[in-house]
């Protein structure tokens, strides 16, 4: 028997783990190819949250084709969206219009509810269909329980709550926001509410309460206990729908945020009860005219049949809209402007200064006026001015080649105000009725005489007999007074157009010009409060009227009248009700609230 020695034992046994441990490398070095189903993949996305969109509308058909249409431009996957749509007690065919859309785009979304009510038209308790009665406030906070039961019955993660019949969010010139930084009983304005609202702080904002529209996170446990009716055991504040909510908000222990990172839209200030249905619509026509100075016009619902509007002249033989060709951007915008108020006009293409040269004014018969010099720079009149004056004075050569009795000259920089074309009509009316002799009436003007007030007209609400005053922007014409602004053979000794006209009505303070014209008699008369005012977004290039002194005023002027621009009329607005969200804003809202609640909690 050979037994073996002590080194081959030594040498089997180093041998034997170095072959086995070659082996397993092999295996695991060729793994891939054996098993290749077990090879690791990376993870797939997530897919977006779901959010249920609860919309409450009433009485809002004008408005609903933009709204719609900004849902369907939404860029959010719509079979991650299920909308809860109600409507009830409308005067106008709003639940016809959400219905015409929920059947053209139902197939688009997860999930579609709708609750409509048709009767009755109206709350027994409400003095005018803008009335917030007890029993409105009631049904609403019910609608919006529902919508959050119906969220929570299909798992939503997200619910959007959005209320048409109130209107607010981000509005621009005043001070109407869509939260409150501070609850005193009801409204209490602190020292944070002007920074969000102008976001000059960004962020995600902890505040006692959100209202009108607001975005609540289902995912969180907490709010499992708040509701919007009926209110929390023990409840003593107003019965109001918004206290109520951010109260059952507060018991829960659930912060309400608001989130300024993007801007999200626009929504209408809600109105007093004694407000018309009409004037609503006439506020929205409002709303778009001041929002398409800023951004592109608002585009409809294209699932949704739109009336055209039927455009006329308000009752005036012609309506003048003074443009530069160069500036296509002020025609594109004045022309649909005034499409939205229903106004038709003729276009005239300004004189362009700056194409004026030495041998085109002598070939018109244009002399400057040896006296003149601009009251703050002290310089002559610059060719950009005496475009402008051109321009007005081809019109009067129309006006009177054509026999038009009276008519509305515009400058493509007005912005329109508030009911213009409604308190206008209303104002000629009146002129009419009480057999006023006029030639001109200023429609838009900077008024640069405080020291006398000026002359109301008796039996004529909202006119006076006008004064010295700057700007062209906006002013009915009559026959005669198209005549005399002629007759004083201004191209002979021009000088700008608002400093002629206040010569012609016996007003300029500079008796030098008075004397270079013997005839000034024109009949002149302002709106009061005007009805137009200068655009503070266009960059005047040809018109003398909106650049240095004039623009700012007399120097030392302390009138409280007098803010450095146009006062016009005292509501000033500019909102929307749209969404205008794309899926990465969607995406980081949804995470501006998530981060929030774990930052603040």
């Amino acid at each position: 028997l050979l037994l073996p020695s002590f080194w081959t034992c030594a040498l089997f046994w180093c041998f034997v783990p170095l072959g086995i441990l070659v082996f397993f490398l092999f295996v695991v070095r060729t793994s891939d190819a054996f098993f290749a189903e077990e090879r690791v993949l990376p993870e797939s996305h997530l897919t977006e949250p779901t959010v249920l969109l609860a919309l409450l509308a009433r009485n809002t058909a004008h408005t609903l084709p933009f709204f719609l249409g900004a849902i369907e431009r939404l860029e959010y996957p719509k079979n991650r969206m299920a909308l809860w749509v109600a409507s009830d007690h409308n005067l106008d065919n709003t639940s016809s219009v959400l219905l015409e859309w929920l059947v053209k785009v139902q197939h688009e979304y997860h999930y579609i509810e709708w609750r409509p009510m048709e009767e009755p038209r109206g709350y027994p308790d409400e003095l005018s269909p803008k009335h917030w009665s007890a029993s409105r406030y009631e049904y609403v906070m019910k609608l919006r329980q529902g919508a959050l039961r119906s969220a929570r019955d299909r798992w939503a993660d997200y619910i959007f709550v959005r209320i048409f019949s109130l209107k607010p969010l981000i509005v621009f010139p005043n001070l109407y926001f869509h939260h409150w930084n501070g609850m005193q009983g009801y409204f209490k304005r602190s020292i944070r509410y002007l920074p969000i609202r102008e976001r000059e702080h960004q962020g995600c904002f902890p505040v006692p309460m959100v209202h009108s529209t607001m975005l609540i996170d289902l995912r969180r446990k907490a709010t499992n206990w708040i509701n919007f009716y009926p209110p929390h055991d023990g409840y003593r504040k107003p019965f109001d729908d918004i206290i109520i909510f951010a109260s059952s908000c507060q018991h829960a222990g659930v912060q309400m945020y608001v989130c300024n990172q993007e801007h999200f839209g626009h929504i209408i200030v809600p109105w007093k009860s004694h407000r018309t249905m009409q004037d609503d619509v006439d506020i929205f026509i409002h709303a778009h005219l001041e929002i398409m100075l800023y951004e592109p016009p608002l585009q409809p619902s294209q699932f949704i049949s739109v009336t055209p509007k039927v455009l006329d002249k308000m009752g005036f033989h012609e309506i003048f809209v003074i443009n530069l060709v160069r500036r296509p951007d002020r025609r594109k915008y004045m022309l649909r402007a005034l499409q939205e108020q229903s106004i038709s006009c003729k276009l005239v293409d300004a004189v362009d200064g700056a194409a004026l040269n030495k041998s085109a004014m002598d070939a018109l018969g244009i002399s400057m006026l040896p006296s003149y010099e601009d009251p703050y720079s002290d310089r002559p009149i610059t060719k950009g001015e005496v475009g402008c004056f051109l321009s007005h004075y081809r019109v009067w050569q129309e006006v009177v080649a054509r026999r038009l009795q009276f008519v509305l000259v515009l400058e493509d920089d007005v912005r329109f105000e508030l009911f213009f074309r409604r308190r206008l009509m209303h104002l000629m009316r009146d002129i009419d009725h009480a057999n006023l002799e006029w030639d001109l009436i200023y429609l838009g003007r900077k008024k640069m005489e405080f020291n006398f007030p000026e002359v109301a007209v008796n039996n004529v609400k909202y006119l006076v007999r006008a004064d010295y005053s700057y700007w062209t922007l906006a002013y009915v014409l009559s026959q005669s007074g198209a005549r005399k602004l002629l007759s004083g053979n201004p191209l002979g000794q021009i000088l700008p157009v608002d400093e002629y006209l206040p010569i012609m009505f016996d007003k300029h303070p500079n008796k030098l010009y008075l004397e270079a014209f013997e005839n000034r008699d024109l009949q002149a008369f302002s709106a009061e409060p005007f009805d137009t005012e200068t655009s503070t977004i266009w960059d005047n290039e040809y018109r003398h009227t909106s650049g240095g002194g004039k623009m700012e005023g007399p120097e030392g002027n302390d009138s409280p009248d007098y803010d450095g621009k146009m006062i016009v009329f005292p509501y000033r607005l500019m909102k929307f009700e749209t969404l205008t969200l794309s899926k990465s804003q969607i995406m980081r809202w949804l995470i501006y609230t998530s981060h929030a609640y774990q930052s603040f909690r």
